[in-house]
């Protein structure tokens, strides 16, 4: 959670708990790069599939900034969601490495509905999520050092 206002973070905590099916108990710091703002991390484990469950959840409270990422398993490619006011949603496709992955149709379907190489650098920039990484690095930064509160569940 990269900014949260602070009367929301119970709100946070309980949604969190709801999907999880636990306590999700953060610990909130401020966040430098939204003053009167909290911030709080939390590694997480559990089936296929949290990460959007999370983000449905918090999709409640559009003032909310986040990121949820789920790792990759020897089934599945993982995944980042990342939201932003005003921006919405981007649900990238993360490899065991890291690497966002795009997949061949949708490069297909860039190829051909770019008419310039302009157009194909703008719509291979919004398949990447640049412009939520952009907005997004602010908030990480104010992080930096952060506690990280861990929430474990056998899968």
């Amino acid at each position: 959670m990269h900014c949260c206002p602070a009367a929301l973070a119970p709100h946070v905590e309980w949604a969190l708990a709801g999907v999880l099916g636990r306590p999700a108990r953060l610990q909130w710091t401020g966040q430098p790069a939204a003053p009167s703002h909290l911030r709080a991390e939390i590694a997480w484990a559990g089936p296929i599939g949290t990460a959007a469950k999370l983000c449905a959840e918090l999709r409640a409270w559009p003032m909310l900034v986040f990121e949820i990422t789920e790792d990759a398993t020897s089934v599945s490619d993982g995944e980042r969601l990342a939201y932003v006011p005003g921006r919405g949603f981007h649900r990238s496709q993360v490899s065991v490495s890291g690497d966002v992955l795009v997949g061949e149709e949708r490069l297909r379907g860039l190829a051909a509905r770019a008419r310039t190489t302009e157009d194909f650098q703008h719509g291979l920039a919004d398949l990447l999520g640049t412009a939520w990484d952009a907005e997004l690095e602010p908030y990480r930064q104010g992080g930096d050092g952060a506690p990280v509160a861990l929430m474990h569940q056998v899968v």
